[in-house]
C-alpha cells in the first residue's frame, strides 16, 4: 500500500490558478478575508495547495458560478467541512490528447514504471536518465510536462527544475524520496510528489497541471463571479 506521503501532491499558487482559471490575486484575497481554504507555506514563503484543497476551491468556484457570493460560497465550503463532507474529486475522463511527458529519474525501473501508467492513459513519454539527456529531449522535443526526480545526477534535479520552470514551456512535477516539496516550489515547480510514486496520484497531477482532468475541465466552463 503507497504511503500518505506518496499520495499527497502538493501545488503552488500559480498552478492553481491556470487549474482554475482564477487568478492568483483572487486565490490570495479569498484566504485572507475568509481563511476557509488556507495553504501551507515554504520555506521560502510560497503557498503550497494539496489537491484536496483545489478541489475545495474547485467548490467555492462552482458555487460562485452558479451565483453566490464569495463568502457564502465560503461559507458553504466550510460548512460541509466542519461536517466532514468534504467535496470529492470528479471523476476523469479519456484523455482526447497525447501530449508529450518527459521523466527525467536517475532509477531506470522507476522511469518504466511511469512511463508504462502514462502510456496506458493515452501520453506520449520521453525519458532521461540523467541531466544531460534531459536537456537535449527538453529542448528537442518540447514536453507539456516534465516529471523530475530532485536527486538525479547527484542533486542536478533541483538545477534543472528551476531551469525548466524558468524557460516557462512546461509545466514542472517535482519528486523525490526525501521531502523537498518547499524547495521545489520555491524554485518554480508547479507541483510536488513523495516517491515512490504512487499511479494514481502521478496522472491525477499530470492531468491537473495540462488542464485536462475532470477537475480543472469543470473549473472552465464558465467564468467566475469577481
Amino acid at each position: 500500500m503507497a504511503s500518505e506521503k506518496s499520495d499527497r501532491a502538493v501545488y503552488s499558487i500559480g498552478a492553481v490558478a491556470r487549474m482554475l482559471d482564477v487568478p492568483a490575486s483572487t486565490l490570495r484575497a479569498w484566504e485572507e478575508r475568509y481563511s476557509v481554504v488556507t495553504p501551507s507555506r515554504s520555506g521560502g514563503a510560497q503557498r503550497l495547495y494539496s489537491r484536496t484543497q483545489v478541489e475545495q476551491l474547485r467548490f467555492v468556484k462552482a458555487q460562485m458560478d452558479s451565483g453566490a457570493s464569495a463568502a457564502d460560497a465560503h461559507r458553504l465550503l466550510a460548512q460541509d467541512l466542519a461536517a466532514s463532507r468534504i467535496p470529492a474529486a470528479p471523476r476523469e475522463r479519456p484523455l482526447e490528447a497525447r501530449p508529450l511527458i518527459l521523466i527525467v529519474d536517475r532509477d531506470a525501473y522507476a522511469a518504466d514504471l511511469a512511463e508504462y501508467f502514462l502510456r496506458t492513459e493515452g501520453y506520449e513519454v520521453a525519458i532521461a536518465l540523467d541531466a544531460v539527456q534531459a536537456r537535449l529531449h527538453f529542448q528537442e522535443r518540447s514536453p507539456a510536462v516534465v516529471v523530475i526526480d530532485l536527486l538525479i545526477s547527484g542533486g542536478a534535479g533541483f538545477r534543472l527544475c528551476a531551469e525548466f520552470a524558468a524557460k516557462g514551456t512546461a509545466s514542472v512535477l517535482a519528486v523525490a524520496a526525501i521531502d523537498s516539496a518547499d524547495e521545489a516550489i520555491d524554485l518554480g515547480a508547479s507541483a510536488f510528489l513523495h516517491k515512490p510514486l504512487e499511479p494514481l496520484a502521478l496522472v491525477s497531477s499530470v492531468r491537473d497541471l495540462l488542464g485536462t482532468s475532470a477537475l480543472t475541465r469543470q473549473s472552465r466552463r464558465s467564468p467566475v463571479t469577481r
